[in-house]
């Protein structure tokens, strides 16, 4: 299973999440497939029969109805989920439903065009936990906002490949290390660090890893699992877990 990162409480957890995402379209399922595809479970919500059709071909689970509907969102699992995207090109859709998942304790991800006046985005920027613009950035943008926590992704560089912003953390085994003593699997490489609060520069072998510290790393979807174990940390109940399906990736360490 591989881990995404939330923040709760303050803390960076490391588990598999649930998502509901409203909208099957280019944003909504390329965001769905970017999450699925780091080990998080997803249920989309749509109503065109042509992009429930096409969302189920690629196994995707999927409820047919109008996801600013509390039945159907309740039907999607909602009341357990960690977040919700809504990412339809109806903004009241979007802010409806964003409005009934706050009921129900989830973190609210809302889609937003750009054509709208600064004024209206404003009203609704303060009533969900964080809009995005997918015109700009698409379905990057929407994840790194439903997972929230210590990862960031910035870029898809390839089919196999992604640039990732790690922030370290209390647990994570390299703190204290230099980044020269980092030893990261085979398949990724440091491009950027940055200290806390301070901008990213290229990274210099003896600058010491500090909590709040920033890695910006280049490597195969195969080995993210295992960078995030090296930069963030996870519990010796997860890594043992971890390591089942895992069991094909480059192994990383400290030297």
């Amino acid at each position: 299973m591989v881990l995404g990162g939330k923040l709760i409480g303050g803390a960076s957890v490391l588990r598999a999440m649930r998502f509901v995402i409203i909208g099957a379209g280019r944003v909504g399922l390329r965001t769905a497939r970017v999450l699925r595809d780091e080990g998080h479970e997803v249920t989309l919500i749509e109503r065109d029969e042509g992009m429930i059709r096409r969302a189920r071909s690629q196994e995707f689970t999927v409820v047919d109805g109008d996801g600013s509907k509390e039945d159907v969102l309740e039907t999607a699992g909602i009341a357990d989920a960690d977040a919700l995207g809504a990412l339809t090109g109806d903004l009241n859709v979007n802010f409806t439903a964003c409005m009934i998942a706050n009921h129900h304790g989830c973190r609210t991800i809302m889609r937003i065009d750009e054509a709208y006046r600064e004024n209206i985005y404003r009203t609704y920027a303060d009533e969900v936990d964080e809009v995005i613009y997918p015109e700009r950035l698409g379905a990057i943008s929407a994840k790194n906002a439903l997972l929230g926590g210590t990862i960031r992704a910035i870029a898809d560089i390839a089919p196999h490949l992604q640039v990732v912003e790690h922030t370290i953390t209390d647990e994570a085994p390299t703190n204290g290390y230099t980044v020269n003593e980092l030893q990261l699997p085979a398949h990724a490489t440091v491009l950027a660090f940055g200290k806390s609060g301070q901008e990213l520069e290229l990274p210099g072998d003896d600058l010491s890893l500090e909590v709040g510290d920033r890695l910006v790393v280049l490597a195969d979807y195969d080995v993210l699992s295992t960078i995030r174990q090296l930069l963030i940390g996870e519990s010796e109940r997860e890594a043992s877990a971890n390591a089942g399906s895992d069991a094909t990736s480059s192994t990383g360490g400290v030297n």
